[in-house]
């Protein structure tokens, strides 16, 4: 069984469809295997987004990120970092399909409701990096 890392996002927490995203996830038959809500600060944001972070737009994905508790998860299934991927749709909420998960409930490349390890070496240093008591 595979493990994956996904962050139910800001505009998630804020529009109140946690419940609706985790069921999704549930319905396709992955199991939550560990679950927290989390303040993100700079240093997180700066380690998880090292990719990026010294791009000029990274300032607006910190104060997105920090802008409310998220709620950190990690899933486990067959194939379930492919398959969540396939839920959530593309990253930019606008050319996702409905029935995605971002199709559905996002709003734009940003504000697309969950964060999804893309690969395995993502997931494991992911959970790591979110559930370091594990």
């Amino acid at each position: 069984m595979e493990e994956t890392l996904i962050i139910l996002k800001p505009d998630c927490m804020e529009k109140g469809v946690a419940g609706e995203v985790i069921s999704r996830f549930e319905k396709a038959g992955f199991d939550i295997v560990a679950a927290k809500v989390m303040q993100l600060d700079g240093p997180i944001l700066r380690e998880h987004y090292a990719h990026v972070a010294d791009k000029p737009f990274f300032p607006d994905i910190e104060a997105f990120m920090s802008s409310r508790p998220v709620m950190p998860m990690i899933l486990r299934g067959e194939n379930v970092i492919a398959k969540v991927r396939e839920l959530l749709g593309p990253t930019n909420s606008k050319e996702a399909a409905a029935g995605t998960i971002r199709g559905d409930l996002g709003t734009d490349m940003m504000r697309n409701v969950v964060h999804a390890s893309d690969g395995p070496e993502t997931a494991a240093a992911e959970k790591k990096r979110f559930f370091p008591e594990l």
